[in-house]
């Protein structure tokens, strides 16, 4: 579905060269002057951890076999831009330049980029309508409740599969494992099985882990399934989502890996920032032909 981000347009002043580009960005940085901060480590060359991030070869040849079924379940639990992006993914192009240019901006202590004159950060609001989750309403807090009863995480596995095989494979310490829950998923749809509803639950594990909460590779931590799996049940996940962002920009501006949703963070730049590749304005850039933007309608 398409939509619009006019709600996010904003006055862009003039710009006025590389040179004075490059002065504004020198001044920039200073005003996040922390110790052990990533941009005053210049043997950072990259984001730790960027190769975290790369082609993901399972993903979207499981996604083309799902069941209608299991595809309207995924739409119904409010994941209709995820799946987009996750079938794609591999299409995406990830600008690490621009990436780690606002990653030196970052403020660990305030969670906002430090521009000269104000600050900015990504809201939960912007957040929303960009993955197009289930949005926050005002006035439903009170009617929220809390339970201290512990998540069984393997219950929520065994949903999917009661095989003791299977859940070891699915599994190790404390994260969960991607591919086998994608292997899972592929084996139930080429043998044509009903289950319409587990096929689902596992396939927004695969494509939450892949879009919203990426940090080990090719797995995700028991506590960010568990939010993953209240989707199906009507919860909303914007602030799980957004926090976990947070605290990825956090360690990686300090220095540690960079994890969280760096397609919603590329959103968020896309929308706010123009950022120059060249001189030349009029040089056409084929990199933006492939930004996440393209695929949620901006």
């Amino acid at each position: 579905m398409k939509r619009s981000f006019s709600v996010f347009a904003e006055d862009i002043p003039l710009y006025s060269g590389p040179k004075a580009a490059r002065d504004s960005y020198a001044d920039l940085k200073q005003l996040s002057a922390i110790p052990g901060h990533i941009y005053t480590r210049l043997e950072l060359q990259i984001l730790p951890s960027q190769r975290r991030f790369s082609k993901v070869p399972w993903l979207v040849p499981m996604l083309e076999l799902l069941p209608p079924t299991s595809i309207g379940h995924l739409k119904e639990w409010g994941l209709s831009t995820v799946f987009v992006l996750a079938k794609n993914y591999n299409k995406l192009v990830h600008v690490w330049e621009s990436v780690t240019a606002m990653t030196e901006l970052w403020h660990p202590q305030t969670n906002t980029f430090v521009f000269p004159g104000f600050e900015a950060t990504i809201l939960l609001e912007e957040l929303e309508i960009m993955l197009g989750l289930p949005r926050y309403q005002r006035g439903e807090e009170p009617t929220i409740s809390y339970t201290v009863e512990q998540i069984n995480s393997w219950s929520i596995l065994a949903y999917i599969t009661t095989k003791k095989t299977d859940l070891y494979t699915m599994t190790s310490g404390m994260h969960v494992h991607l591919l086998p829950i994608a292997q899972w998923i592929t084996s139930q749809c080429k043998q044509k099985t009903t289950n319409y509803t587990a096929i689902a639950k596992a396939a927004a594990i695969c494509i939450c882990g892949v879009i919203l909460f990426p940090k080990s590779d090719g797995a995700i931590s028991f506590g960010n399934l568990t939010i993953i799996d209240s989707i199906s049940e009507g919860m909303k996940i914007g602030q799980a989502v957004l926090g976990f962002l947070y605290a990825g920009l956090t360690s990686v501006a300090l220095g540690g890996p960079f994890y969280g949703s760096v397609i919603a963070l590329e959103l968020w730049m896309g929308m706010h920032i123009q950022f120059r590749a060249v001189e030349d304005l009029t040089t056409e850039c084929t990199t933006m032909l492939n930004h996440p933007l393209v695929y949620v309608g901006g």
